[in-house]
């Protein structure tokens, strides 16, 4: 006889329907998320098993479901992780409560009706925390530069956005200040705290760099002029597996660079972006874009950066780094699919690449 556990899973507690074939047997109850809650959750688990069920659990996807999903697949059972953004009647449900969101997933899951998600490897995961620690880092960095540059303005002293960028730079505004017995007893705290700060985005920048050492994807992402080290990883990270997705739309889609449609009798409507996916995955999309962009020099004769000069008079600079975000990504998927580095003749137009052949060719010849 099968058994449907539908889990309604929050931060300090979780809600469990047991839902018996056919809808019988079906009984609340609530355990906390602490290893006394896990302990008397597995026990209930194992004892249905014992009992001679075939026990099936789903949950929906939020920040411990992997922790969870590991714990009880430790039991031998199968956890089925729900697809939050399309799994529509809990979401949007009426009567919101956690035994019922927990009974409609053991209903949904009986009748094998529920969209999965698939979490990303353990690489990747480990990869995504070292990259949102170094963030929140990078964003306390500049809130305290931010105050800082409030502080010596209120001391009559304008300073230039750079200033503070070095810990060179700190320690010459920091000699000015005291020069003028200016610095208080405020300045010097902040600047030894941008600092530190700064001391561990080093520290984290270098495990972050051991730890995609040899890793085909970002080698692959790093050929790319306007990738660096971060934004190669944060690609790696929040891709996972290239193999999910079937086409560069796919993809495209999953970092919330495709455009919203409504199709509705003989009318189709065209929106912006849907920004579904990682916002990482998006901006490091972006900073590439950026960094091509900036890279003139090597990047002035690609398509992708004709194509944004082109759009960038029309529909300005904003839009077209985004619709240029788009093209990258399927650039992207074509490269980590075929295993290929970022080739710049392929990028040029056909005059262009045959001139580069022949010189290749005249070249060999003389050699």
């Amino acid at each position: 006889m099968r058994m449907s556990v539908g889990v309604d899973l929050h931060k300090g507690q979780f809600t469990v329907y047991w839902r018996g074939e056919g809808g019988n047997e079906g009984r609340f109850a609530l355990y906390g998320t602490n290893e006394h809650g896990y302990r008397g959750f597995e026990s209930q688990l194992m004892e249905a098993v014992n009992g001679g069920h075939e026990v099936r659990v789903a949950v929906e996807s939020t920040g411990n479901t992997r922790y969870f999903k590991g714990r009880v697949e430790k039991l031998g059972i199968e956890v089925v992780v729900i697809n939050t953004s399309k799994f529509k009647v809990v979401n949007q449900s009426v009567k919101k409560t956690d035994r019922h969101d927990a009974a409609t997933i053991a209903e949904f899951l009986e009748k094998d009706m529920l969209p999965e998600a698939r979490l990303c490897s353990a690489d990747s995961e480990e990869l995504r925390r070292l990259l949102k620690a170094r963030r929140t880092l990078v964003q306390s960095i500049g809130a305290v530069k931010n105050q800082l540059h409030g502080m010596l303005l209120s001391l009559g002293i304008e300073t230039k956005k750079g200033s503070l960028q070095s810990k060179k730079g700190r320690r010459r505004v920091l000699s000015v200040l005291e020069e003028q017995g200016l610095a208080g007893v405020a300045v010097k705290p902040l600047i030894e705290t941008i600092d530190l700060l700064d001391q561990q985005v080093k520290v984290l920048e270098k495990v972050l760099a051991e730890r995609v050492a040899g890793d085909r994807m970002v080698e692959l992402i790093m050929t790319i002029p306007g990738a660096g080290l971060i934004t190669a990883s944060t690609v790696r990270a929040f891709t996972d597996d290239i193999s999910r997705y079937e086409d560069p739309k796919h993809y495209a889609s999953h970092a919330g660079l495709a455009p919203w449609v409504q199709d509705s009798g003989q009318r189709e409507r065209h929106g912006s972006i849907t920004k579904r996916g990682p916002e990482e995955l998006r901006t490091a999309l972006v900073q590439i874009v950026v960094g091509m962009v900036r890279n003139s020099r090597k990047t002035a004769s690609f398509r992708l950066m004709q194509r944004y000069a082109m759009l960038k008079q029309q529909k300005g600079s904003g839009r077209s780094i985004i619709a240029t975000a788009r093209k990258l990504s399927t650039v992207i998927w074509h490269m980590l699919t075929k295993d290929e580095e970022f080739d710049p003749l392929r990028m040029t137009d056909a005059a262009v690449r045959k001139t580069a052949k022949e010189m290749r060719a005249a070249a060999v010849e003389v050699a």
